[in-house]
């Protein structure tokens, strides 16, 4: 019998509130039964050690794995979510993936450190994408550093799902929508800010001398002197 389980909330090591899912949540929901299991997820990420757990664990489960995706599935719900044998978006949800984030202290030697650190947080994360999707590491990489927002359409396109949700008693010729949208936020606020420096931006040329308009001084004297008597 097909179970159904559903990670929504932030992912974390521990839950302080009992709001978080924490790997240990997950595990005993996991393993409370047998066969094939279909995972709900609506999630804004969190801890990447965290989901790196859960996602180890799907990926480690012995049967099939439907992940389907009906609200959000961003940063770290995002690699979960690549453990599914099948990935399935809702056609209004959405998925991010971005590069990892930290904070330290320190002098220089701790700083270059945490920088190392997210590195390497960063290839563990494309080797999930890397599985799922077939996508070369600099590509995926590029779209982490653009903070990348794709609809259900654009993620099947690029291979971070397999397909969109539908109803049963859909008809089957139907013709789907097949515009998609991949949506980067450093793409948007660089254009945002190239677009306030041009309206702000100052002339550097002189400005030219006006040339004087309409008759000089010495050709109204020659008109005046042709009509005198």
């Amino acid at each position: 019998m097909e179970r159904t389980l559903f990670l929504n909330g932030t992912i974390a090591e521990e839950s302080w509130f009992d709001d978080d899912v924490t790997p240990q949540l997950f595990k005993e929901e996991l393993m409370n039964g047998d066969g094939n299991i279909t995972v709900w997820i609506n999630s804004p990420g969190g801890d990447c050690v965290a989901a790196a757990q859960i996602y180890n664990m799907l990926m480690d489960y012995p049967h099939d794995v439907t992940v389907k995706i009906d609200g959000i599935a961003a940063s770290a719900a995002s690699v979960i979510a690549m453990a599914g044998t099948t990935v399935l978006m809702s056609p209004v949800s959405m998925m991010m993936i971005h590069n990892p984030a930290t904070i330290a202290f320190g002098d220089h030697s701790e700083m270059q450190k945490a920088i190392e650190m997210l590195d390497s947080v960063k290839d563990s994360i494309i080797n999930a994408y890397e599985i799922k999707t077939g996508l070369s590491r600099a590509k995926l990489s590029h779209l982490m550093d653009s903070e990348t927002w794709m609809d259900a359409n654009k993620a099947v396109e690029l291979g971070f799902a397999d397909g969109t949700l539908h109803r049963e008693d859909t008809v089957a010729d139907l013709e789907c929508p097949t515009v998609s949208m991949l949506y980067s936020t450093t793409a948007v606020v660089n254009s945002l800010m190239d677009k306030i420096a041009a309206k702000c931006k100052t002339s550097t040329k002189k400005q030219e001398e006006i040339e004087p308009q309409g008759r000089s001084v010495d050709s109204l004297m020659e008109r005046l002197n042709l009509i005198k008597f």
